[in-house]
């Protein structure tokens, strides 16, 4: 079985083809202007450079948020489009989700968090084997980090520029090296879940907002 992973909902976008002899290939782009211009490129010249037709993937997967608005709109709507003229299911997985797979194994508690911007992060704590503890939510770090597990170890791009922070107000934090281009640990998780059945259809992959959408009204 053949899994192909997109994850745009950071600045580090990724793209990976995965099957059961691991990761076949992968492709990583940091950038600030946008995953729209080189994804679909990307994952061309990653199927191009396996010898792999699109209808020898068996399912797509994608990161569903939170994360960049722009950038998870692109993943969706790309995977979406792929999955469409491809005739495969869809596997959509939390951001945080994947990022707490990526340390599992290494705590006995992870706290996966991102930069939500204003002064915020997402924040999603799980147990040692990356299975959530609570529902995601979004709130400053003196909101999120009281009550968390006494072996909590940080991990996602908000650890590393919150990583002072974090310290001085939780000595016990731990802050294992974890890998932020995911769509090779999405693609693992997505190979798994489909192989288990775990499938939706392409047109109900759904984002994961924690953060209502910022309307203001104009003033008459």
């Amino acid at each position: 079985m053949h899994v192909l992973a997109v994850d745009t909902t950071t600045p580090r976008g990724s793209v990976a083809v995965v099957s059961e002899a691991g990761v076949l290939a992968e492709a990583r782009v940091a950038t600030s202007e946008g995953h729209s211009r080189w994804l679909l490129l990307a994952v061309d010249a990653l199927l191009r450079g396996l010898g792999l037709e699109a209808s020898a993937i068996d399912a797509f997967a994608v990161t569903t948020g939170p994360g960049s608005f722009t950038g998870l709109r692109v993943g969706l709507a790309s995977v979406q489009g792929l999955a469409l003229a491809c005739g495969r299911p869809c596997v959509g997985v939390s951001t945080l989700d994947v990022l707490a797979l990526a340390a599992a194994g290494r705590a006995g508690a992870v706290v996966a968090l991102m930069d939500a911007f204003r002064g915020e992060v997402y924040a999603g704590v799980y147990d040692g084997g990356g299975t959530p503890l609570r529902p995601a939510s979004v709130g400053t770090l003196d909101e999120i980090l009281p009550g968390l597990p006494s072996d909590a170890s940080f991990v996602g791009d908000a650890t590393v520029s919150q990583r002072a922070r974090i310290a001085a107000l939780r000595a016990d934090a731990s802050f294992p090296e974890v890998e932020l281009f995911l769509a090779a640990t999405l693609g693992r998780a997505g190979l798994a879940l489909a192989r288990a059945g775990s499938t939706v259809a392409a047109s109900r992959l759904r984002p994961l907002y924690l953060r209502g959408a910022d309307v203001r009204v104009p003033r008459p």
